[in-house]
């Protein structure tokens, strides 16, 4: 791998740029591997990354059906954050925040991590003891928060409006938040996995499985039949279409969740500002455009659209927080496809079929972890047991009952 560097930079610019190496190989599928990755996103790069880096399992193949990072992982708002109520959640996405911190030096890729801070909004005095438990909850799993005075807040967002409809009380605060960019974590994760020996193979739809004795031999694809060892589902939008292809079922509904984004402006917000209570969140991005995101939409769809009404709602609620924005032009809409669980936590973790795993059902908090999420199913498929971190998060909790509802820490409506 070409590694980029100052001095690369200069080197190639004087050289007109002719000497740059493709960032990944764009490989052709073999006859069979060691492990086949189901989804060519951020959990699925990061996945097969983690299993050639720490564990040495090279002999990998990424498969998508499309373009890497063309669906959801290309299709949010880049939020990370780790400030979840229940200790299980927090460790994870505390783990996936730590592994964020550090990533631009450990791929080699500037992912653009901006830790501007992640502040939830309390409209009334029953949300801010709301805030001022979870909080406290946060506190104890280790994880950095605190609880802001709307004065704090005026200060940390000078353009926001106390007193709209929807009254500003306080708010909690999590200092270590923040944004990245999504593209880049794609990029860094693919030229790193396959600068380990990742094939990484686009174009490529898995169209069922093959299996004998109730465990999976290998994937049915457009591009032919690949013998794996291991196989793991790591896709948003269609994981429940694929369970069945598999003979088991998951407890998913799939909804469109929009986000979209203003002309860019001129550096006007550096704190990213959540409310649950009106179902929005607003950001600004590094190019300058105010980004936006609201709660899913209420009947399910794979389209990656959205409709009319929740996007006005939002858009609504956005003006009663920062009444300047109403003077910005909406530049571009878009939808992501999000695969909800009963509880709003993820499904990860071995599955009825013998060595078939799964990660899926994140819902609205996919993105946020992407490390975390390939770093411990790495660890779950080498050793074929759930990695500490994930055990809570598996299959079986819709039989025993051991459910972690996040519903409220996801920060929209679901």
């Amino acid at each position: 791998m070409q590694r980029y560097s100052l001095l690369n930079l200069v080197r190639n610019a004087v050289r007109g740029n002719r000497d740059w190496q493709p960032a990944w190989r764009d490989a052709k599928p073999k006859r069979s591997y060691d492990v086949v990755v189901v989804g060519g996103g951020g959990h699925g790069l990061a996945t097969a990354y983690y299993l050639a880096k720490n564990h040495g399992v090279r002999n990998v193949a990424v498969v998508e059906k499309g373009w890497l990072g063309g669906g959801n992982s290309g299709r949010n708002t880049q939020v990370c954050r780790s400030n979840y109520f229940y200790p299980a959640s927090a460790a994870f996405y505390d783990q996936s925040l730590k592994l964020y911190e550090g990533l631009s030096r450990e791929l080699n890729f500037n992912i653009m991590l901006s830790q501007r801070g992640l502040l939830s909004l309390a409209h009334s005095e029953h949300e801010l003891e709301i805030n001022r438990r979870w909080a406290n909850a946060t506190h104890m799993s280790g994880v950095d928060a605190e609880i802001l005075t709307p004065a704090d807040i005026k200060k940390l967002a000078p353009r926001i409006n106390l007193e709209s409809r929807y009254p500003i009380l306080g708010g909690f605060m999590q200092r270590r938040g923040g944004i990245s960019r999504h593209d880049a974590v794609i990029w860094g994760y693919a030229r790193a996995a396959s600068a380990l020996g990742v094939d990484i193979i686009q174009n490529c739809e898995v169209t069922g499985f093959d299996m004998s004795d109730s465990r999976v031999k290998g994937v049915h694809t457009s591009q032919g039949f690949i013998s794996a060892d291991r196989v793991v589902m790591s896709v948003a939008g269609h994981a429940s279409v694929l369970a069945q292809k598999a003979g088991f079922h998951l407890p998913i509904s799939t909804m469109a969740l929009q986000a979209m984004v203003t002309e860019p402006i001129k550096p006007a917000l550096d704190v990213i500002v959540m409310s649950a209570a009106i179902h929005a969140y607003v950001s600004q991005s590094d190019r300058g455009e105010i980004v936006i995101g609201g709660g899913a939409d209420p009947l399910n769809s794979y389209a990656q659209r959205g409709g009319m009404p929740v996007l006005q709602a939002t858009i609504a609620a956005v003006i009663e927080l920062f009444p300047s924005f109403s003077r910005l032009r909406l530049m571009r809409q878009w939808a992501g496809m999000v695969d909800v669980t009963p509880d709003t936590t993820p499904i990860m973790g071995l599955t009825p079929v013998e060595a078939l795993y799964i990660n899926c059902g994140w819902g609205t908090g996919g993105y946020k972890a992407i490390p975390g999420g390939g770093y411990t199913m790495a660890d779950t498929i080498v050793n074929n047991r759930p990695h500490a971190l994930i055990d809570r998060f598996g299959l079986d909790r819709f039989q025993s009952g051991a459910l972690i509802d996040e519903g409220a820490a996801a920060g929209v409506a679901h």
